[in-house]
């Protein structure tokens, strides 16, 4: 009932802020507009992304505030904590570093307030040294929460199982806030980085429950595709696919289709052939298999087990108008494959039908295709051309931690031999067909080329 009470409170000093301009602001003290903020931010959190004008407004508002507070108002800790809150929270740095020149604080208040001055200020290491004391348990839970972030998210590099501990304890001192959705987030990329599978589907299944609506969900989409494609041999796809489930039927399918490109790209045929199928499926279990993504998404994790008459007539089927630059770069690199595969084989056919005195002609080499990863491939992690997961781009905030890049992790392609049926067929078929099977088997081993081609995912 209390919390109801301050809620509603808060909304009407919020209105009251945004309405009043000037007068409202010099009547209401520094701690109230904090909190305000606050509320504003939660509502973010939560996916109501109408407050975004009124975050940006009460933040004018705020900062004018606190440029015109004076010394007596500081004497007040609900203020001193809320100017150092309201840095922490997007605040301008000149006006937190003015503000913090006049305060008589104490040793841990100063402390607090040399920490987060230099971490507005892109110090990190002055930033971790000025926190390293602070103990964010120990302080209110409205400071303590946003110390604890910040902390956790300057060490996240360096000591990231420490930092993980620090952020635990921002979502404890501040759940269903913006501190949590911000912790959530980071602790997936930490999770990805320290190769933690069990931690990375806790988080990631947590962020996607509670702030999958968030203006800051599409940092969180990114770092969830890099720890699928990263920690592939730890991660089941059942445990994928729950996470995706609480998804709705558009970010579900978006998410998968940018696993399968990158599992393609990495040559995780498995991966790929998964992300491709579930892409093709909405969430009543209808087939939705007019998108070209997909079909190439899939062609590109069947190359070594698929008919190659069946495959390249699927790949004649792709739509290259409804494809970004760099997937057409892909379906030409697939084309190019499948041409150098078949062209061989019929040459070895044709030569194996001449008369045994004739000479035979060698096997052509196999053409070597030049092509650097800048060719349309390298780029932003939506160069796809892919639709965001989320509508609105947001704005890392300062200090937090870069979704880790996973390495591209080539495989050697999974049909290196002759399958037995196929050594069967070989028997009863004919020497022209049997060197024509093992022209293709030999080629097939040439797929690595892809990975020359394509060079490392794009990021």
């Amino acid at each position: 009932m209390r919390r109801a009470g301050l809620r509603a409170a808060c909304l009407l000093v919020a209105a009251g802020a945004l309405a009043g301009a000037a007068r409202a602001q010099e009547a209401l003290q520094p701690y109230q507009m904090v909190r305000s903020l606050q509320l504003i931010q939660d509502r973010l959190a939560a996916g109501d992304h109408a407050a975004m004008p009124m975050q940006v407004k009460l933040l004018e508002l705020t900062d004018t505030r606190f440029k015109n507070a004076g010394a007596e108002d500081f004497r007040e800790p609900k203020n001193l904590r809320a100017l150092l809150v309201y840095g922490m929270s997007g605040g301008n740095p000149a006006t937190i570093k003015a503000a913090v020149g006049r305060i008589e604080m104490d040793a841990t208040d100063k402390a607090v307030a040399e920490g987060v001055v230099a971490y507005l200020g892109g110090q990190p290491a002055a930033a971790i040294k000025a926190f390293d004391p602070i103990h964010p348990m120990t302080l209110p839970a409205d400071l303590g929460a946003f110390v604890a972030l910040v902390k956790g998210s300057l060490l996240a590099s360096e000591e990231p199982v420490k930092a993980l501990a620090l952020l635990d304890q921002a979502r404890l001192l501040s759940p269903g806030t913006l501190v949590e959705e911000a912790a959530l987030r980071r602790s997936v990329g930490i999770a990805v980085e320290t190769g933690d599978a069990a931690r990375f589907a806790l988080a990631s299944t947590q962020y996607t429950a509670r702030f999958l609506h968030s203006p800051y969900a599409s940092q969180f989409a990114d770092s969830f595709v890099s720890g699928v494609i990263a920690l592939n041999m730890s991660l089941s796809l059942d445990k994928i696919a729950d996470i995706t489930g609480m998804m709705d039927s558009e970010r579900e399918k978006v998410i998968y289709l940018r696993i399968a490109r990158h599992a393609a790209i990495d040559g995780l045929a498995g991966l790929s052939a998964f992300a491709s199928a579930k892409a093709e499926q909405d969430k009543g279990g209808n087939g939705s298999r007019d998108d070209p993504r997909a079909l190439l998404y899939a062609s590109l994790s069947n190359m070594t087990s698929a008919k190659i008459d069946d495959l390249r007539a699927t790949l004649g089927k792709i739509d290259r108008g409804r494809l970004s630059d760099a997937d057409r770069s892909l379906l030409d690199a697939a084309e190019a494959i499948t041409r150098e595969m078949t062209a061989p084989a019929k040459a070895q056919v044709a030569d194996s039908q001449k008369p045994v005195t004739e000479a035979r002609a060698e096997p052509a080499a196999a053409p070597a295709i030049a092509a650097s990863p800048a060719d349309g491939l390298a780029g932003p992690a939506d160069a796809a051309g892919l639709p965001p997961v989320e509508g609105i781009e947001s704005e890392r905030p300062a200090g937090a931690a870069p979704a880790p890049s996973p390495e591209a992790t080539a495989v050697p392609p999974a049909a290196t031999k002759t399958p037995p049926a196929a050594v069967a067929a070989t028997q009863h078929e004919g020497p022209a067909v049997a060197a024509a099977d093992a022209v293709i088997s030999d080629t097939k081993r040439k797929l690595d080329q892809i990975d020359q081609l394509l060079g490392a995912s794009p990021q």
